[in-house]
């Protein structure tokens, strides 16, 4: 007898089921310390209200046999900020291991493709980890080829490399541009125009002189 599916809208109620859909989702193939940690059940409850109310956005859910083992979020976008074309996205699709191979990862595709025609949307796109070649094996199936690689980061990170990436480059042509400075002044000639005026971030610092200098 085939199992009976269902996709709707995520609803308060559905709160503990999504929370457990997500720590599995964030420990799966591909995901491991890259999403954030499962909120609280009460903090879902809000996000789903939230997701009710947005009319770019729904948070879906999939039962089995009236319980949920599934979990999609729909993202309704212009394609690109130059085109008007819109797309509908497919984000934090997951489907619990036990309910797998039942087709409720189809349903959840088949209802984002019903949403994106009914708002005259031209696109489904679908955000899957690189690694998990099971699940980009399914959306290839269905016709969606890959177009990019999705990264994360916490803005702490990327801020700190950012810095550690561009401050060496920095002070070395600062040095670079006081050694011609000092050299011009020994010469009594005029500053070229690169080097007359220096802005400096002002987040950047000098290393300090040795005791040596000047000596």
């Amino acid at each position: 007898m085939a199992s009976a599916i269902e996709v709707r809208d995520a609803q308060r109620g559905d709160a503990a089921a999504l929370v457990a859909l997500w720590r599995e989702l964030a420990t799966g193939a591909g995901h491991p310390s890259r999403l954030p940690a499962a909120p609280s059940p009460a903090a879902v409850e809000v996000a789903v209200s939230k997701h009710l109310d947005d009319p770019f956005g729904r948070l879906l859910v999939g039962e089995l046999d009236g319980a949920v083992h599934g979990m999609a979020y729909l993202r309704r976008t212009a394609i690109s900020p130059l085109h008007d074309d819109l797309t509908v996205t497919v984000e934090y699709l997951h489907v619990s291991d036990e309910a797998r191979r039942h087709g409720l990862g189809k349903a959840l595709i088949a209802e984002a493709t019903a949403w994106a025609e009914h708002e005259n949307c031209a696109h489904v796109a679908a955000v899957a980890p690189p690694i998990a070649r099971e699940a980009n094996r399914f959306l290839a199936r269905l016709g969606l080829a890959q177009a990019g690689v999705l990264r994360y980061a916490t803005t702490h990170t990327v801020r700190r490399r950012l810095a550690a990436e561009h401050a060496p480059n920095l002070l070395a042509l600062l040095s670079s541009r006081r050694s011609v400075i000092a050299r011009r002044a020994q010469l009594g000639r005029p500053l070229p125009a690169d080097v007359a005026h220096v802005d400096v971030p002002a987040d950047v610092t000098y290393p300090a002189e040795p005791e040596s200098a000047g000596t």
